[in-house]
């Protein structure tokens, strides 16, 4: 019998690893600040886009991890 992983829940205004499947994104994950919590295991996240300035978007809450250790230590 399979046992069901144990998912990672963000809390808002923490700063998480977004791991998506688009080829546009860094290998190792884009940085994001967790904005708020939407329907459907989805949470609204902010980063710095292209241009430097803040982008919004919403992403699953599966595709998010937390942080490495010492990242911002």
């Amino acid at each position: 019998m399979a046992r069901k992983k144990v998912s990672w829940i963000p809390q808002v205004g923490i700063v998480a690893t977004y791991i998506g499947r688009a080829g546009r994104l860094a290998r190792g994950g884009y940085n994001v600040r967790i904005v708020a919590e939407t329907c459907a295991n989805r949470m609204v996240v902010e980063a710095i886009g292209r241009s430097g300035a803040p982008v919004r978007f919403t992403v699953k809450r599966e595709n998010l991890a937390p942080l490495q250790p010492g990242l911002f230590d």
